[in-house]
């Protein structure tokens, strides 16, 4: 993948050449920019770094013997036999080392019959090389070795400052390689362990994690207690304690804890890998701005040349063909040279796309992802997505004489052997307030009813308005009003009774996310819509809804017809994002201008969203969206400066305020074409800085920090 890898195997002119080879492709197309891997970068990092500084060393006796120079910086140096052979020859070892990679760069160009940036600089240097060395012969003509010498220096800066740039916001993806291991302690069926390339794992292998090791590949916890950083592939930088029967992902690293590790996936089929693919894909397509950009270097070409064609009559005419007319047409084509404009977004497209990988955000679609920036409306799924998916107890009455923290213990007492989901959310409950349930015996479950056990003495039951028809309890009026209260909110009530007195109700409902308030009042922030699509009754949307601030509602939907709810919406000209689990929702999610799948960071699999959310939690719908308005800024930015350079600095570089005495030279042209490519590298690294930070909730717990760019 990498011919640059390992270059202490190669000699330097090998290593040239093979760095030349390479960046010949990158810059027969502009997607290149940014598209690469850091490896690939580097070498072409290093390459201009020490072509810079040699060429740059070579220079110094052409500028010292420049007597133009010498004129205007009233300076002298000693003459000797042979000086006058300074320049000319320093100056023709200079374009050899450093100006004939350009040349070589051109050759694609040429050959695909797309003329561009390296056309262009190689037409300028080669010009001036020629035009200087005539001058050696025709002693009467003007030199150009010093501004040959200083342009060649300052194009190669221009590149080592690009690459350097590139290749750290293009380390995305070797940053995710790194993060697998290269071996893996396989358990063998006599209970030792055998060191093996992680490759040779297959599915159903069992391995061991030790403290501090990476989890060599996804699979689920069989023995052990331990925490786990994921931050590398969630964001998220609390670690994540693992269990028995919970699922690990390849590459995180293992906390203190010694785990056993039934493998699952290896190989491509890893999340990891899954990732890796998605980060690829986003750093290979092109957004709409990126293909702006490339029209625009395009027509660019055709008007610097345009721009040379003219200035070289215009000044023929004025003052004859001389020295003048070359010294003009060169500083046009120096100075119109598109290098900003190519860096202006893919730079900005490599940064975005490593910002928000670093932030559990994948996307698949650039377009997408900048049309985040314009949605008028997101749906979200109401269940697991705003809720927790899960039912909890939301509130609670007890009769007189009975203490909420005592009933809840004693209905989890009763719950204890159950695994209905009613059951698991009230020992959730009591966990939650770190109640001490009582033992229970002789427990029943009661078939469409509820279950029943003996606690220190009393029998009690725990069940639904069929258990009280069954024992013929009567219910309190309180606890009638409390009831009706929770149906009027579509929450399910469950009832306590012991020896045959109905003590305490619960109110169970699917509990809404705490983040999930900010979410709705973040993107109302925003100027969005918030929408909630749901299979469940109008009821329960409604008060969901009514709790969240929820501007539309769409209840009792089948998982065929969600797709058209996100028509109906569009059908009245919004720009519209679906935020779904990635599986039930995928024909909403395609339909949608933006797909967005939540929760799905160990399902890689999925093909139907634009971006994919690792984390399970909606508040990254809002970093989404603040992420790609600041991105699509800082397009728009270095597009209105690389466009914007070049259409002020041609006039100026023709010569059209020469009648005031206002001439730029060739170094000079170089040096404004090369700071323009160095500004817009820098306000492209300015997006690092975007404030991608979560707000703390309402309960004043923080949330995940934001993740800087690699």
């Amino acid at each position: 993948m990498d011919d640059h890898k390992d270059t202490a195997e190669n000699s330097p002119g090998e290593e040239d050449q093979q760095d030349t080879t390479s960046h010949q492709h990158e810059h027969g197309d502009h997607e290149g920019h940014g598209e690469g891997h850091g490896g690939m970068h580097e070498g072409h990092e290093r390459m201009f770094r020490r072509r810079f500084f040699v060429s740059t060393l070579l220079s110094v006796p052409v500028l010292l013997y420049s007597e133009t120079l010498q004129e205007w910086l009233g300076f002298s140096v000693p003459a000797f036999p042979g000086s006058e052979w300074i320049n000319p020859v320093f100056a023709v070892i200079v374009f050899a080392y450093g100006g004939v990679p350009f040349l070589q760069m051109a050759l694609p160009e040429l050959k695909d019959r797309s003329p561009g940036m390296m056309t262009l600089i190689s037409m300028a240097i080669t010009v001036a090389f020629v035009y200087s060395l005539a001058s050696v012969v025709f002693p009467t003509q003007s030199a150009f070795f010093w501004e040959l010498v200083t342009l060649i220096d300052i194009m190669l800066l221009g590149h080592w400052i690009e690459m350097r740039s590139v290749r750290r916001a293009s380390s995305a993806l070797d940053e995710l390689a790194k993060l697998m291991p290269d071996t893996a302690e396989r358990i063998t069926d006599d209970g030792g362990t055998e060191e093996v390339p992680v490759g040779e794992l297959s599915e159903g292998d069992l391995v061991l994690v030790r403290p501090g090791a990476s989890v060599p590949a996804d699979g689920t916890v069989e023995e052990g207690d331990s925490d786990v950083n994921e931050s590398m592939i969630t964001g998220e930088s609390k670690p994540v304690s693992k269990e028995p029967g919970d699922e690990v992902i390849g590459g995180t690293i293992n906390g203190d804890g010694s785990l056993r590790v039934r493998v699952g996936a290896t190989g491509e089929e890893t999340t990891l890998a899954g990732i890796m693919r998605l980060v690829e894909e986003a750093q290979q397509s092109k957004s709409e701005t990126q293909v702006l950009a490339d029209r625009a270097a395009g027509w660019l070409f055709y008007v610097a040349l345009g721009a040379a064609v003219v200035t070289a009559i215009a000044w023929t005419v004025a003052v004859s063909f001389d020295a003048t007319v070359i010294e003009r047409v060169v500083t046009v084509l120096v100075i119109a040279c598109p290098h900003a404009l190519g860096l202006a977004i893919p730079l900005v497209v490599a940064i975005n796309t490593s910002l928000a990988a670093r932030n559990g955000m994948l996307v698949r679609d650039r377009i997408a992802m900048e049309d985040a920036r314009d949605l008028d409306a997101i749906i979200f799924d109401k269940t697991g997505t705003l809720t927790e998916g899960e039912h909890g107890v939301v509130d609670m009455a007890t009769v007189d004489g009975v203490d909420e923290d005592d009933a809840l213990g004693l209905a989890a007492a009763v719950e204890s052997d159950s695994e209905h989901m009613i059951a698991r959310a009230i020992r959730e409950a009591a966990d939650g307030r770190d109640l001490s349930a009582p033992d229970a015996t002789d427990f029943e479950a009661i078939k469409g009813r509820g279950v029943r056990g003996n606690v220190d003495g009393s029998e009690v039951y725990v069940g639904g308005p069929n258990l009280l028809a069954q024992l013929d309890s009567e219910i309190p009026d309180h606890l009638q009003r409390f009831a009706d209260e929770a149906g009027q909110n579509a929450q399910t009530v469950v009832y306590l009774v012991r020896d045959g007195e109905l003590i305490a109700a619960f109110a169970m409902a699917d509990v809404i996310r705490e983040e999930s308030f900010r979410v709705v009042d973040a993107l109302h922030d925003l100027g969005i819509e918030v929408a909630m699509l749901t299979g469940d009754s109008q009821d329960v949307a409604n008060a969901v809804a009514d709790e969240l601030g929820i501007d539309t509602v769409f209840a009792e939907v089948l998982p065929e017809d969600k797709d058209e709810k996100v028509q109906e919406l569009q059908d009245q000209g919004k720009l519209v994002g679906m935020v779904g689990d990635g599986v039930n929702d995928a024909p909403a999610l395609t339909r949608a201008d933006v797909g967005i799948a939540i929760g799905s960071g160990t399902d890689v699999a999925v093909q139907s969203a634009d971006v994919i959310l690792v984390q399970n939690n909606p508040m990254d719908v809002v970093r989404l969206v603040k992420l790609s308005k600041a991105s699509y800024r800082k397009m728009q930015e270095n597009i209105v400066w690389a466009a914007g350079y070049n259409v002020f600095a041609i006039p100026l570089a023709a010569g059209v305020l020469a009648p005031i005495g206002v001439l730029l030279s060739p170094a000079v042209g170089a040096l404004l074409m090369s700071l323009s490519t160095v500004i817009v590298a820098i306000n492209a690294q300015l997006l690092r800085r975007v404030d991608l930070s979560i707000p703390e909730l309402p309960s004043g717990t923080p949330a995940a920090e934001a993740q800087p760019a690699d």
